[in-house]
């Protein structure tokens, strides 16, 4: 468990960069996820894995880049530990999706909700993990 008291500057600095990539890929998200759902009429759960196809690919290359400035590694072990903590988000992101839905939710607040409560787990994965 992270120790808030003890984090470094440069600790906050990459939580913002993170949060920052995060909303960009949060909003491309969303964009695909209406798309497909309003104009291809597709089932809410095959516009959330088009959606997350699409926001991976942007938040990969800026958390790669940006956040985590991991271009010291391996782009490939990176991308591949970084997929592996996605694939894992996506998973989890399609439970919450689905059971909100059945609860009543409208399809994209449900996506929006969904995706903000898996954003904690997923920076400590990226962080101590993909991008170590």
């Amino acid at each position: 468990m992270p120790r808030v008291r003890h984090a470094e500057r440069e600790d906050w600095t990459q939580l913002v960069r993170f949060c920052v990539v995060g909303a960009s890929g949060y909003v491309v998200n969303l964009v695909v996820f209406a798309v497909a759902l309003e104009l291809f009429g597709v089932h809410h759960i095959v516009a959330a894995v088009a959606a997350f196809c699409v926001a991976w690919l942007n938040n990969f290359a800026l958390n790669r880049g940006w956040t985590f400035r991991g271009r010291e590694g391996s782009a490939l072990g990176q991308g591949a530990r970084y997929l592996a903590v996605s694939v894992a988000s996506l998973g989890l992101n399609v439970v919450m999706l689905e059971a909100l839905v059945r609860a009543g939710l409208p399809e994209i607040p449900s996506q929006a909700l969904a995706i903000a409560l898996v954003t904690p787990a997923v920076f400590l994965l990226n962080r101590r993990w993909a991008f170590r």
